[in-house]
């Protein structure tokens, strides 16, 4: 699991880079604030709901998030047991990315 800065992703997303952007928050915090195209598999639901992962090529970049950044460094635990080899943690959960790039993004 790596660490990337919100400016970075930001910057990722910018130019089209092909990644998976996994939200490990629950419903009620995803309909609240999300990030664009990100696919929820809330964390106590990541073994379960693993199948949503399935055909996803483990080499491509996976990037969790959740609300300030320690539920998505759990799920990037899981994600490397299940095989994933390219794996990040949004620093700051997209509360931080909300504060240093995207201030239209609710925060709660």
């Amino acid at each position: 699991m790596k660490p990337v800065a919100p400016d970075a992703l930001k910057a990722w997303i910018d130019e089209g880079k092909v990644m998976m952007l996994l939200d490990v928050r629950e419903p009620w915090e995803h309909a609240i604030a999300k990030l664009h195209d990100s696919v929820l598999i809330p964390l106590g639901l990541l073994n379960v709901q693993s199948e949503k992962l399935t055909g996803l090529d483990k080499k491509t970049p996976v990037v969790a998030y959740c609300h300030h950044g320690m539920r998505s460094q759990r799920a990037c635990a899981i994600l490397e047991s299940l095989g994933f080899t390219d794996v990040y943690n949004l620093t700051g959960g997209i509360d931080y990315y909300s504060d240093c790039v995207d201030p239209t993004i609710e925060k709660y």
